[in-house]
């Protein structure tokens, strides 16, 4: 019990208790249910497998505004959030002990500075959050099966996970477990530069919206949908490393063709290759 609720994750013989219970026909549906997951070998599905059971065995999945958090939902949320991590050492996950899940869409508080020093505080819809050392919360609306196929909430707050295990939320996950072969040094070069070069590519588009149209509206999502990612990774560097790793698993192609490099870069620290997976490339693995 100390364990879980200083965050460090399940003992084997609880994990082991947890992955006897993922009958194969549930898993079996759970795995249908998200595209993204689809061409995985056998050893990567025993592997997401292993990781999903230390999920469900090391944190508490919560319903929010009443909602109850069936096993079902447990199992595709788990997932969603083992695949970032099915062959990365668990304890990256460490450190926090809930996920809260919501019907719905969810307020957070906000406040910002303006150009004169003017705090204004505001209330954000949200479809999740990671807490730093706290809960992930998540929006069951957007984050349950069937959703976009190029958007992926689970995957974008659990990288932010991933982003603020050991540091601050800066775009640079820890690279401890991966040698002199990656290091925090070469990772902000290469962030750096794709991101001030997607900010570009941003500018570009926002400029050749015409003037009649709502660049807020659905109107303008033409422009933006020549963009290899979502306009929201022009935040800061840690929203970029969250919006880029959720269009690695779940819409590889536009990423690598547009940021070959970072795409490779995301392979070796991930430890896999999307691209592969789906059978979009016929070239031989990144690492």
């Amino acid at each position: 019990m100390l364990r879980w609720l200083l965050g460090k994750g399940a003992r084997p013989a609880r994990v082991e208790r947890e992955l006897a219970a993922i009958e194969p026909a549930q898993w079996a549906a759970v795995l249908a249910q998200h595209y993204f997951l689809a061409g995985l070998s056998s050893e990567e599905e025993a592997s997401l497998r292993q990781r999903v059971a230390w999920l469900l065995a090391s944190k508490r999945f919560s319903g929010a505004h009443g909602l109850p958090v069936t096993p079902e939902m447990s199992l595709s949320v788990a997932v969603q959030a083992a695949l970032p991590i099915m062959n990365l050492d668990p304890a990256v996950y460490e450190g926090w002990t809930e996920i809260i899940i919501y019907p719905g869409g969810f307020l957070i508080p906000r406040a910002e500075m303006d150009e004169s020093g003017v705090v204004h505080e505001y209330m954000q819809e949200a479809a999740g959050e990671a807490w730093e050392g706290g809960p992930v919360i998540l929006s069951w609306e957007d984050c349950g099966p069937g959703l976009r196929p190029d958007l992926n909430v689970v995957i974008h707050e659990f990288a932010h996970k991933l982003d603020l295990y050991h540091s601050e939320a800066d775009g640079i996950p820890w690279l401890g477990q991966h040698g002199p072969q990656l290091t925090p040094r070469m990772w902000k070069r290469s962030l750096d530069a794709v991101f001030a070069d997607f900010c570009d590519r941003l500018d570009q588009v926002e400029a050749a919206i015409p003037a009649d149209v709502d660049p807020e509206s659905d109107a303008a999502a033409p422009w933006y949908q020549t963009l290899p990612l979502d306009p929201y990774a022009a935040t800061d560097e840690a929203e970029f490393f969250a919006v880029s790793s959720e269009a690695f698993f779940v819409n590889p192609a536009p990423l690598a063709d547009a940021y070959p490099d970072w795409y490779a870069l995301l392979s070796q620290y991930y430890r896999q290759d999307p691209l592969l997976r789906a059978g979009a490339c016929p070239t031989k693995p990144l690492f």
